[in-house]
């Protein structure tokens, strides 16, 4: 597996890592065991970054990755995240940082999180009192490195100029491509960039459906993106991304995966899955090297990016300042 440093002063971690959230929540019911096996597997195939969160399922999320890599954790990176509420509401309020935190701890079974994401900005408190608090905690041994997760240029120069910030996390890929007017700020400070989402939750692969299809218990049920009349475009726009990489003797998801690859040496992306042949199917995007014509004919099929917003709900979308 190829190597990529987060940021000027973070870890180096595998060029693909490994997004959690499906394991617990938003895409059906899962195989706990399962996903337990697949982590493990991947760590065996060389990921080294494995991404969990609070919201994961309260907690259920971040034990099941500390299950699955105790026998291995010294030898990985472990992203969490706090700062949502139950109800989808925001505290990045300082006892509430300490507090996620130490929970953190115990369900992953660890004496440190290599990464803590604060994982939507707070509007009601100041960040540079979340990035005070983060110092802290570094300071006390609980935390390694600080990420921040859908902040804005503004936002993340405030924060660093109180506790460095070792890298950011936005969704993006060839569907989503907003946060690339952040880049150069990231790039002047020395911030690394994860990718969430990077197969357009599943629309990028060949597997996607229409969303009457999916389980009551799936986002993608009510996604923007998936919706009658955005589907379509997007399927068709999947059409024409799948005969490019069939070119390439590839996937359509190696194809999505190796574009986000190519826009950076400071960029892995963490997509999620719970099944082996998928992971594989994955991490082979490292050995696709795409032309300049290949890019460019990439972006003329998904000029702006997809057809639709998203998110459904508006508590969801990140407020950039």
């Amino acid at each position: 597996m190829k190597k990529r440093k987060l940021g000027r002063t973070g870890p180096e971690v595998s060029a693909i890592g490994y997004g959690a959230m499906g394991v617990s929540i938003a895409y059906g019911d899962s195989d706990e065991a399962q996903s337990i096996d697949t982590i493990r597997y991947a760590f065996d195939q060389g990921v080294t970054l494995f991404d969990t969160a609070e919201m994961y399922g309260w907690g259920a999320n971040e034990k099941i990755i500390g299950r699955a890599v105790k026998g291995f954790r010294d030898k990985v990176v472990i992203a969490t995240k706090f700062g949502f509420t139950r109800d989808f509401g925001v505290d990045s309020r300082p006892a509430h940082i300490r507090e996620v935190t130490d929970n953190s701890l115990r369900n992953l079974g660890v004496e440190q999180i290599d990464i803590m994401y604060q994982h939507r900005v707070d509007p009601n408190v100041p960040i540079e009192e979340v990035a005070g608090t983060i110092k802290d905690l570094i300071a006390e041994g609980k935390i390694k490195y600080f990420g921040m997760s859908e902040a804005g240029p503004e936002t993340i120069r405030r924060a660093h100029a109180v506790q460095p910030v070792t890298v950011l996390q936005t969704e993006y890929s060839v569907f989503e491509r907003e946060v690339e007017s952040i880049f150069p700020t990231l790039r002047e400070l020395g911030i690394g960039f994860v990718p969430y989402s990077p197969l357009g939750r599943g629309f990028l692969t060949g597997e996607v459906k229409p969303a009457a299809a999916y389980a009551e218990n799936d986002m993608r049920r009510s996604d923007p993106r998936w919706q009658p009349g955005n589907y379509e475009k997007n399927k068709a726009a999947v059409v024409q991304l799948t005969a490019l990489a069939k070119s390439k003797q590839a996937t359509v998801s190696q194809l999505a995966l190796a574009w986000l690859l190519a826009q950076g040496d400071d960029i892995v992306p963490i997509p999620g899955t719970r099944r082996k042949e998928r992971l594989l199917e994955n991490i082979g995007a490292t050995e696709i090297t795409l032309t300049a014509d290949d890019l460019k004919c990439i972006v003329e099929i998904l000029p702006t990016g997809a057809a639709g917003a998203r998110y459904a709900h508006a508590s969801m979308i990140p407020e950039w300042t």
